[in-house]
């Protein structure tokens, strides 16, 4: 009698240890998810990711807790997006969040018409066709816009003070990107304007990337602008150094490049364009439809100078520069 009380213990409480990982399960299944799409890398984006979920955060959604997180990554091979985008779409996502400038958005709004999408970029939203208007966002996709594309001809104008004998000014874009023609076009106008003359470097793989650079070299260009380009910030470190060993002074879209020893660096704080994703995704989740949430503008810019390289490069950084950084990493 015993003993067969001590079985039917034990096989009990064998069952409920079976139930406690499929409760679990049920539970972990039972979270909303969203998508997160990026043309970036995860390595680089850590930072990034923590502002994103700081925005979820505030408003009520940890992950791990109360939502999952779906991640998708590019590492700059924009084709790889729309399989990437659908994937997200065919897992039945809440929303999608996408990172890393235009080409994810336009991925994920190819992708789908219903599910929401709020998107961080570098550019104009309604010139680039995301949106009809920023008050109006109109139907499944709305975001936010960091001050980084629209930048370029103010880059060319800061490193034209800084290295002031430059006659020829390189660019480095990438041609995979929908909005370089507008950036290159952009570009041409402001060097038209500073009297200099441009010398375009297209890179969208490993190779062509060294290449450009080398190029950009040959051609005698006394300084080199980098376009704003998720493919290049993937490859910050690999930038860095080929515009070291090339000696030649580079202004990039954003810090990140700067506190990796790059020279300069004029653009938008990307982590509140993040963090305002976060933001928007956890109102949509609490019923708030794309439409009916303007795209916000992050219009804070800063400029940043690593002193240690101007002085690696042979360079004097003018007062007056000087005076307006944000930032002077010595």
């Amino acid at each position: 009698m015993f003993d067969m009380r001590r079985r039917e213990f034990v096989t009990l409480l064998g069952g409920a240890a079976a139930a406690w990982p499929l409760a679990a399960r049920a539970q972990q299944a039972a979270l909303p998810v969203i998508g997160f799409l990026s043309s970036r890398s995860p390595a680089e984006s850590t930072h990034l990711v923590a502002a994103f979920r700081g925005g979820l955060k505030e408003n009520g959604y940890v992950e791990g807790q109360n939502l999952r997180i779906e991640y998708r990554w590019a590492e700059g091979q924009y084709d790889r997006l729309p399989q990437l985008a659908s994937d997200l779409v065919g897992r039945k996502v809440l929303a999608i969040a996408t990172a890393g400038n235009t080409p994810s958005a336009y991925a994920a709004r190819a992708a789908t018409t219903h599910i929401p999408i709020v998107f961080v970029i570098g550019d104009d939203p309604v010139k680039v066709g995301l949106v009809d208007s920023l008050n109006h966002p109109q139907g499944n996709i709305t975001g936010v816009t960091v001050l980084f594309g629209p930048l370029g001809a103010k880059r060319f104008e800061l490193v034209s003070e800084l290295v002031p004998s430059a006659a020829a000014i390189a660019m480095l874009a990438n041609p995979s990107n929908p909005v370089t023609a507008q950036a290159i076009k952009e570009a041409q106008e402001a060097a038209r304007i500073l009297q200099r003359r441009l010398v375009v470097q297209s890179a969208g793989t490993d190779d062509e990337l060294k290449a450009a650079v080398a190029s950009a070299a040959q051609q005698h260009t006394s300084a080199l602008v980098v376009d704003a380009d998720p493919f290049f910030t993937t490859r910050r470190d690999q930038l860095v150094a080929l515009m070291a060993r090339y000696s030649l002074p580079t202004i990039y879209s954003h810090r990140d490049f700067v506190v990796a020893g790059g020279l300069m660096s004029y653009g938008g704080d990307i982590g509140i364009g993040y963090h305002g994703a976060g933001v928007y995704i956890a109102r949509i989740l609490k019923g708030a439809r794309p439409a009916d949430l303007p795209v916000q503008q992050a219009t804070k810019v800063e400029l940043v100078i690593n002193l240690k390289t101007a002085k690696a490069l042979g360079l004097e950084v003018p007062p007056t520069l000087l005076a307006r950084a944000d930032e002077v990493i010595e």
